[in-house]
């Protein structure tokens, strides 16, 4: 059992972290989201979408970006705690105490370990559902056209493939135009051309329809069964309806197809498994093809072919344990029995003829089902790597607070901007090079965690030693920690070609 000092020393720790946790999540989160609005929003106002629309799309970014800056907080949190307990000399009461680093670090791992668990609970049950409707979404909004406007001096395309109309002056605050030539092509047996010395536009209250009124002008008519003959009718006055120049947005209710990043680790997993199935499925038959060839040169009798076995394999614990939850909690639905249909053997099929062998389509289709297993093997491993983050992070941000306390705002913007700009290129460059199978999914998404923990277990063990000291230096020591190293190497290449 642990002792009462201790026990109160970790909550005091994990305390000092909660403020600006807090803080760092909500103000990464704004920056981030004010940064997506700066760069979607005027697309999306020119749709002439409802607000409520608006606000649900930079509503469902949100997991997104919490998602990547929960691990930043964490950074931020613990180099701003910690570098005012070393430099409030509370540190050092604490050694002073008998109480070392190590212990100091516990109650942080176990913070940083809940944070953890959040986040891959968070990324891997709640972002998924949200991305899968913020793209749902955003293709609904693609397919509504634009809010209809007219340009001058332009061929503007009122109706898709339909109704063009052309104006040399057009007066949006009085809907006047000047100059008018349409082009109509909604029969496809005849083919019409509309000119007006001018003419006013009017819209429906939907602002679905538009009404032309035209003035002094000209119809030429073209029929397609009597090419030579033209129709030229003159007007003083024309009026015209174009329905649909504006449809209405209408929201997907239902959307089955979901991406790597739409669905959750036990769903990608029988993805990738069932990849696995495909790539031996096509190595099998490669090789029964071959068999086939070579046994019709030899003139010997066909063998029967044998299918692979495709039965899935079982889940993980991680799934099975999930969808017990499910079970749980979920209501029970009624369902058709399922009659369970016999397995076929290799004696009861008949023989399947092969094709001739292709190695060059043999070698796409291989590696067609290693790449679709390994997107989702790295969107898996990305999942548990930006998690892993937090413990990796609070185990960085300790150490280099203890030592450099006296950088105070400045080293927790400058060390936090130095390792998110690394950690995230690093995770967006794993990301390609895995789907292109250069690298496994392991290392494509672990490689930068691995990186930063090389780096934070030699600063912890520089702050646990006898000699180190909780007042370490500032900028300049960072300076001098990060780039000391350069004078000495110029120095010694000196030595050495002036000699002894």
């Amino acid at each position: 059992m642990a002792r009462p000092t201790v026990r109160i020393l970790s909550r005091y720790i994990l305390r000092q972290h909660l403020p600006p946790l807090g803080y760092a999540v909500a103000a990464l989160t704004c920056a981030m989201l004010v940064n997506q609005v700066a760069k979607q929003f005027g697309n999306l106002v020119g749709k002439g979408l409802p607000w409520g629309i608006i606000v649900e799309v930079f509503g469902l970014s949100i997991p997104f970006i919490v998602a990547m800056t929960l691990p930043m907080a964490v950074l931020v949190a613990v180099l701003y705690t910690f570098s005012h307990l070393a430099a409030d000399n509370e540190i050092t009461a604490m050694k002073a105490s008998g109480i070392s680093i190590g212990r100091l670090l516990l109650p942080l791992l176990g913070g940083a370990t809940a944070v953890t668990v959040i986040a891959f609970a968070w990324n891997d049950q709640l972002l998924p559902r949200s991305n899968h409707a913020l793209r749902t979404l955003l293709v609904d909004i693609q397919r509504k056209k634009p809010t209809f406007q007219l340009k001058e001096q332009v061929i503007n395309e009122v109706v898709a493939g339909q109704f063009f109309l052309r104006a040399a002056r057009i007066d949006p605050a009085a809907n006047t135009l000047t100059d008018v030539t349409i082009y109509d092509l909604e029969d496809p047996d005849r083919r019409r051309i509309i000119t007006a010395d001018s003419g006013r536009m009017a819209y429906t209250p939907g602002g679905t329809d538009l009404y032309l009124t035209l003035r002094d002008g000209e119809v030429h008519e073209v029929k397609r069964t009597d090419p030579e003959h033209l129709n030229r009718t003159f007007y003083s006055v024309n009026r015209i309806k174009v329905a649909g120049v504006s449809n209405q947005f209408q929201q997907t209710q239902k959307d089955e197809y979901r991406g790597d990043r739409e669905m959750t680790i036990c769903a990608m997993e029988e993805v990738v498994a069932q990849a696995r199935i495909d790539q031996r499925r096509v190595r099998h038959e490669s090789v029964s093809a071959i068999e086939a060839e070579l046994r019709r040169t030899l003139k010997l009798a066909p063998l029967p072919y044998v299918p692979i076995d495709s039965t899935l394999p079982p889940p993980s614990v991680y799934c099975r344990v999930l969808a017990s939850i499910e079970r749980l909690v979920a209501p029970t639905t009624a369902s058709a029995a399922q009659v369970p249909q016999p397995r076929p053997t290799a004696t009861s099929l008949p023989f399947v003829s092969q094709p001739s062998p292709n190695y060059i389509a043999y070698e796409q289709r291989v590696r067609s089902a290693r790449q679709r297993a390994a997107v989702y093997e790295v969107e898996i491993q990305k999942k548990l790597a930006i998690s892993a983050a937090c413990i990796i992070f609070a185990m960085l941000g300790m150490p280099l607070a203890i030592r450099f306390p006296r950088g105070g705002v400045g080293l927790v913007i400058g060390t936090s901007l130095a390792v998110f700009s690394v950690y995230y290129v690093g995770l967006i460059g794993g990301e390609e090079l895995g789907d292109r199978l250069f690298v496994p999914p392991f290392f494509a998404m672990w490689t930068p965690n691995l990186i930063f923990l090389a780096l934070a277990l030699p600063l912890l063990r520089a702050v646990r030693s006898a000699g180190s000291t909780a007042h370490g230096g500032d900028w300049d020591e960072v300076k001098q920690a990060l780039f000391g190293w350069i004078p000495n190497m110029r120095n010694a290449n000196r030595e050495m070609r002036n000699g002894p």
